[in-house]
């Protein structure tokens, strides 16, 4: 059974840190999936934050978390990360973990986690 679990969210002081992770297991081939990280606020849609290629040898970001938040992952070890710094208020949200990959015959597999609480306050 496919399935990805978040941890290291909590209550941090703005322009403090928090490392996000996200352990996958049940995965056949987890080297070859694209792994996102996706936030959501009360109320407002949910959000596209960090991208990592299958290889981890390209990454992409939201604007608003540029030169702040960085993805990672580890694949022998079946992990990505989200280091998050200079936190703000507005980065308060629910972050979820997403595995995707597409195979040649066009069958697309799309993995969600729960998610974890981050909540940016003084």
């Amino acid at each position: 059974q496919v399935q990805l679990v978040e941890s290291g969210g909590g209550l941090v002081q703005p322009g403090g840190s928090l490392r996000l992770s996200c352990a996958a297991s049940g995965f056949t081939f987890f080297s070859s999936y694209v792994m996102n990280w996706y936030r959501q606020a009360p109320g407002k849609e949910r959000e596209l934050v960090a991208v990592i290629t299958s290889t981890g040898d390209s990454t992409n970001y939201a604007d608003s978390v540029k030169g702040r938040f960085t993805i990672s992952r580890d694949n022998a070890k079946n992990m990505v990360y989200l280091q998050m710094n200079s936190l703000k208020p507005e980065d308060t949200a629910v972050y979820s973990c997403n595995a995707n990959r597409r195979d040649p015959w066009g069958d697309e597999y799309d993995y969600w986690g729960q998610g974890t609480q981050v909540t940016v306050s003084s």
